[in-house]
């Protein structure tokens, strides 16, 4: 009876600016395309960047969501917390470095 009085945290700290939503769907269907060997999907090849990640301590996550409704062809679709408005298509081979660049504006 005594562990269920005890109060839960409803609140964990992160260090999180901003998320990075990348479309679960679109990155099954190129099966990679990103990376030197161009196997590696678009989530991983992003929380590798400087600055991103998947854990609390990152400084912009990187989430992988299901479908978000655009489906373009060989490419992916992600959305940018700090951008909402304007979501990016990028496509399979794009250069990892330099979207990160961009992401971090």
């Amino acid at each position: 009876m005594e562990a269920a009085r005890r109060a839960v945290k409803d609140r964990v700290r992160a260090g999180w600016t901003g998320a990075v939503l990348v479309c679960g769907k679109c990155s099954k269907k190129l099966g990679g395309g990103f990376g030197a060997k161009g196997r590696t999907p678009l989530a991983k090849a992003l929380r590798g960047e400087p600055g991103f990640g998947k854990g609390r301590k990152a400084t912009v996550g990187v989430a992988e969501v299901k479908c978000l409704g655009i489906c373009p062809k060989g490419a992916v679709t992600i959305v940018d917390s700090r951008a909402p408005g304007c979501w990016r298509i990028v496509p399979a081979g794009a250069d990892i470095e330099t979207l990160a660049r961009q992401l971090n504006k």
